[in-house]
């Protein structure tokens, strides 16, 4: 099936993104714990994540250009986000240092078992963008415009803005937030997480619940993650699911399989392939970045794509 959309013939870069960067604090234990007990952890690390900051990175390494807005504290972490995006070749010449705020964290527990990770964050109030602050410029300047929804308001008007310019506007939605619902209005491409069907219109089925997103927004692609069991897509009404991929070696940890897979998803779409093989692309990347410890470890790069693809 052919995407249901066209991309602008040109633009300053291909992916902008607008959302959320993290400073993720990683803890890998040899089971989950039980609550009120204690457990040696094996090992603790810090690495750079943040769901729009790590699918930027991702598409950075498949040969994209990215640009990205966001706002960061002016402590350590600051620097170390900022850096691990420049380090990747994301234009970075939109981000900010907000003076006094701390730079959004998160600790990541992961099971040693079976790399599934439980997620505990924490962003700054300071760090929200006004709608009155959103840098449309970056909205107009690419040719699909990524966003998670936590400044709800400043996204719908930076959402306006990219379908002004003839943006695609991707939107990545994980949880609610003020205005949400407006936003997925101006949404063409939008990738939700397994839980958010039952959140939205409660108990229904997974395929029932993309009919529903897909009438509420008018979207022309709908999908859902579901982790080892791949993906669902709702386009032009037809469905297609895609199985998820074996990851090479041993699933260390699934922290950012998510935004690796709309890392796949957008590459292929800028590509302009299928739909179907923007979902194998898609579940190709999110298994491959599961090889390592770290939402952008191991997100691959073309050889290691084309070789998981065959």
């Amino acid at each position: 099936m052919n995407l249901p959309f066209q991309l602008r013939d040109s633009a300053l870069f291909d992916v902008a993104g607008f959302g959320t960067n993290a400073v993720d604090f990683l803890i890998t234990v040899p089971s989950y714990p039980a609550f009120g007990s204690k457990i040696e952890l094996d090992h603790y690390l810090r690495f750079p994540g943040g769901e729009i900051a790590t699918t930027l990175s991702g598409l950075q390494r498949l040969g994209a250009s990215t640009t990205y807005a966001g706002r960061f504290g002016d402590d350590d972490a600051g620097d170390f986000g900022i850096e691990s995006l420049r380090v990747e070749g994301v234009d970075v010449a939109s981000c900010e240092r907000i003076e006094g705020a701390s730079t959004q964290i998160a600790f990541i527990v992961i099971d040693a078992r079976s790399g599934e990770r439980t997620v505990i964050w924490k962003r700054d109030e300071r760090l929200k963008y006004k709608e009155a602050e959103s840098p449309l410029d970056v909205a107009r300047s690419a040719k699909i415009l990524h966003m998670t929804p936590h400044d709800g308001v400043a996204c719908v008007a930076m959402a306006k803005a990219a379908r002004d310019a003839g943006t695609l506007v991707s939107v990545d939605l994980d949880n609610l937030f003020e205005a949400t619902d407006e936003l997925l209005k101006l949404t063409d491409i939008l990738i939700v997480s397994s839980d958010m069907p039952r959140r939205l219109f409660g108990t229904v089925a997974i395929d029932e619940g993309l009919r529903k997103l897909e009438e509420m927004t008018g979207a022309g692609i709908v999908g859902i993650t579901q982790g080892v069991e791949g993906s669902l897509l709702l386009c032009g009404g037809q469905f297609i699911k895609t199985p998820g991929f074996r990851v090479p070696g041993v699933c260390r940890d699934t922290t950012g399989a998510g935004d690796a897979f709309r890392t796949g998803l957008l590459y292929g779409v800028l590509k302009g392939f299928t739909v179907e093989e923007c979902a194998r692309l898609a579940n190709a990347v999110a298994a491959l970045n599961c090889r390592e410890v770290g939402a952008r470890t191991a997100l691959p790069n073309p050889e290691e794509m084309h070789e998981i693809l065959g």
